[in-house]
């Protein structure tokens, strides 16, 4: 394939800025499609969190931003991806990025995140036309970036970036990015684009819509959501655009970072282990697991690990309504971190209290501990009512833990069925998002383990064998960006005779 020069443009980028798995795929992506050839660059706003160490250092030139009333203007701060040598742009703002949270501050959602985004959209542009440096892809992530696939088609389509096709990808269609009318003025947009086939949705600019009409090509992070979204049901809304846009959609399955995700290699494992040595290094960390979370340290028990937000949406009511019933009636330990909401955080720590030594939970985040919930758990258990790709379940696999999943989104294209007898599957798998389904789910995988050992450690090494590397998505992405730009340009003429 002819190499490509592709721009991402993300609110989050891995490991600078994150709040969820947006940061990993632009953290990871840009790098496999550098291997592949591509000339790769990320633009993400530079927020009061970002640490400006000695990896970085400042352009001299003054990038201005077209927007608003009169020109503002950005200090621009270069860098590179850790263990690549793909370039990323900070942009400095202080009115819009000097706060350190990326969308919402201790009283919910920033009023201004329209302003902020567009700022950002624009700004990316701008800085392309500053270096010289003309993307043929631009590569645009969810509500924030909505405006910019607008922008290319309108704004900015009689300029060298005229030619840019724009790729959308959609990580969670249920936030859009809804905004008052006020930021088609502030981009510079055409006052027309504030109607239903553009920008507008009931009286309101929703950013994720305009995304979704003026990007030449979409993506989502799965093909089974790349379907869902389509329906009433998934579609929040805009079910009738993606099936509007539908030949220009694709799912493609989002990759994990396979050498911060590797057991062989993991720090935080008290002895790493690959295929060869799973039962003896799972050992270890499972008894490590155990004496962190304050459970009895019992080599013989199954335990089910949970690394999660405490949501609705990832089901965790379910898990939380099930608990007490797996607990009086099997003979496991349960190892839980996350946070999110209250009245769950609370079901957890009940849980926690009357059953010691059965269950211990830690409410916040702790990289080390995910890791070792990972190598230390026999299953684990991910109930999601709605999951656009998932990453924890491919980390899970990876460390021969087999998943509990609804069969939702990505669950579905990453987790096969387990089917006894018949040396298939990589997981356990369920439909109905009910307590009593999971409870059953929990049930099956609690006698596989006591009565079929050998099938699960087949189990487990058909999960470690899998390929959830960026490089297949990767080569995936650089199709669909050729389509992008033939799409926008027309195809390529044949080389002469």
């Amino acid at each position: 394939m002819v190499p490509l020069k592709i721009l991402f443009v993300s609110p989050e980028v891995e490991p600078f800025v994150k709040v969820g798995g947006l940061a990993d795929m632009v953290g990871s992506l840009p790098k496999a499609l550098a291997a592949l050839g591509h000339d790769v660059r990320v633009v993400f706003p530079a927020y009061g969190s970002l640490r400006l160490d000695s990896s970085w250092r400042a352009r001299s030139e003054p990038l201005g931003v077209d927007v608003g009333p009169e020109a503002r203007w950005a200090r621009t701060w270069e860098s590179v991806l850790p263990g690549s040598k793909v370039p990323v742009y900070a942009l400095e703002h202080e009115e819009f990025f000097a706060r350190p949270e990326v969308y919402a501050g201790p009283w919910g959602n920033f009023a201004d995140n329209d302003l902020r985004f567009a700022f950002l959209c624009r700004g990316a542009l701008n800085l392309c036309l500053q270096l010289g440096w003309i993307p043929d892809v631009a590569h645009a992530h969810d509500w924030t970036t909505g405006l910019l696939p607008v922008l290319l088609n309108t704004t900015l389509r009689n300029t060298p970036l005229g030619r840019t096709a724009s790729v959308f990808t959609i990580h969670n269609l249920e936030h859009q990015g809804y905004s008052h009318r006020r930021v088609i003025d502030f981009a510079h947009l055409p006052p027309s684009e504030f109607r239903p086939d553009s920008t507008e949705s009931v009286g309101a600019v929703n950013m994720l819509k305009a995304g979704l009409y003026h990007a030449t090509k979409l993506s989502t992070v799965s093909p089974t959501y790349a379907e869902e979204i389509k329906t009433p049901a998934g579609g929040f809304g805009l079910d009738h655009v993606l099936r509007f846009r539908a030949g220009d959609l694709v799912g493609i399955l989002n990759g994990i970072d396979t050498a911060a995700w590797n057991p062989a290699m993991d720090k935080h494992l008290p002895r790493p282990y690959d295929q060869r040595s799973l039962e003896v290094g799972k050992a270890a960390s499972k008894a490590a697991l155990q004496q962190r979370l304050g459970l009895d340290v019992d080599p013989h028990i199954a335990v089910f690990g949970v690394v999660s937000r405490f949501a609705h949406q990832k089901g965790l009511d379910l898990l939380a309504e099930a608990l007490p019933h797996i607990l009086d009636r099997m003979h496991v330990q349960f190892a839980l971190l996350g946070a999110g909401d209250p009245g769950l955080e609370q079901s957890f720590r009940w849980a926690a209290e009357a059953y010691p030594g059965r269950v211990g939970v830690h409410v916040g985040y702790d990289n080390a501990l995910s890791h070792l919930i990972q190598g230390g758990s026999d299953f684990f258990v991910m109930p999601s009512r709605a999951e656009p790709c998932g990453l924890t379940q491919m980390y899970a696999m990876r460390y021969g833990t087999p998943p509990i999943v609804r069969s939702t989104g990505g669950l579905i294209d990453t987790v096969a069925q387990f089917s006894e007898g018949e040396h298939s599957g990589t997981g356990f798998r369920f439909t109905d998002a009910t307590a009593p389904a999971l409870y059953n789910t929990v049930g099956w995988a609690c006698a596989t383990y006591y009565d079929r050992p050998d099938e699960l450690l087949n189990l487990r090494l058909r999960g470690m064998a899998q390929d959830f590397s960026w490089h297949v998505s990767a080569r995936q992405y650089a199709e669909l960006y050729g389509w992008a730009v033939d799409a926008r340009r027309g195809p390529a003429a044949p080389p002469a005779a």
